[in-house]
């Protein structure tokens, strides 16, 4: 029988979103996904007449049944199951259950697909076509700051693999750096430090100046004049500085330039190219998952099928008793 209740409808899903911000660290963005996740449940428990906090197992199982009936895939299904697994293990942990209906659930089999990764001369063409856009005489200096900064985002998504919400929210202070390395702040608010190469920062000196030269010719004579402040790449969104969508369009539109499939790119997939060409080039594991950010190593190692054909190379090339030559 389940424990009295100390909240109402509602008061125990923003007990778990406090605790996942405060005990866990959790990013804002798993917070808003849990908390959606969580919406989703109570509606479907809103018309099974029962609370979102006081189903049985029998009625998350039905949840998870008409989640794959709506056609989500087994990856989301799996995702959903593990906000609920949590959430009520919180309530059995912090006394509003006297048992966890969802601890003898088990999700859907997930196989994690391999990363899109473009190959280095296609990422080498969509960097050669960012910086000979960028060089272009163009009508106007916004769209000349546009163009810098196209080239600014795929020199640093290439040469870090920061993940898009890390790049979009880089500060300004990391233009003016003179070191060779910069302190990145991802999930969690966990911070790690990247190498940042020298095209990297050539590419972000060159935005910056032109972004400067819009400053100094709209400055007091337009409401949409770039704000000089706390990001690198301002904007007029609400949080001050650019958006993910905004950087995937680019994306997208220079990969058409560059006369590649824009199915193909996104932020991600730049990302996937970073992880995958170092350890084609012999990085270590461990180097790369630090360099992404990864809290476990299992989340890196999908990088490794990019080594299947390297190490079969190896195993020819080096192996004694494949040595034919002088046999």
């Amino acid at each position: 029988m389940n424990a009295p209740q100390r909240r109402g409808r509602g008061g125990t899903a923003a007990a778990f979103l406090d605790m996942l911000t405060a005990e866990r660290g959790a990013s804002v963005n798993t917070i808003a996904s849990y908390a959606r996740d969580l919406e989703d449940f109570e509606a479907f428990m809103t018309g099974e007449g029962v609370g979102l906090d006081a189903g049985s197992t029998d009625h998350i199982r039905a949840y998870l049944a008409e989640l794959t009936a709506r056609g989500l895939a087994s990856a989301s299904v799996a995702r959903r199951l593990s906000c609920l697994r949590q959430f009520h293990r919180f309530l059995y942990v912090e006394g509003y259950r006297d048992e966890d209906p969802a601890a003898v659930l088990e999700g859907p089999r997930r196989t994690r697909p391999l990363p899109k990764v473009l190959s280095v001369e296609e990422v080498g063409r969509l960097i050669d076509t960012a910086h000979a856009r960028a060089a272009e005489p163009v009508p106007s200096l916004p769209e000349a700051a546009r163009r810098a900064r196209m080239a600014c985002f795929v020199e640093l998504l290439y040469a870090t693999g920061l993940r898009v919400s890390e790049l979009a929210a880089l500060p300004a202070s990391a233009a003016g750096l003179k070191g060779e390395a910069i302190i990145v702040r991802g999930k969690g608010a966990k911070e790690r430090m990247v190498p940042l190469g020298e095209r990297a920062r050539a590419a972000m000196t060159a935005y910056r100046t032109a972004l400067d030269a819009v400053r100094r010719a709209t400055k007091g004579k337009s409401r949409t004049e770039p704000a000089a402040g706390r990001w690198l790449f301002p904007s007029g969104a609400a949080s001050g500085h650019i958006t993910r969508q905004q950087i995937a369009l680019d994306l997208k539109e220079l990969a058409i330039a560059a006369d590649l499939d824009p199915a193909r790119l996104s932020p991600h997939v730049l990302r996937h190219a970073f992880a995958s060409h170092l350890l084609a080039h012999g990085a270590d594991l461990r180097i790369v998952q630090t360099l992404l950010g990864h809290t476990d190593i299992s989340t890196t190692q999908i990088y490794t099928h990019v080594l299947d054909e390297r190490l079969k190379s190896l195993v020819r090339d080096l192996h004694p008793l494949n040595d034919t030559a002088g046999g």
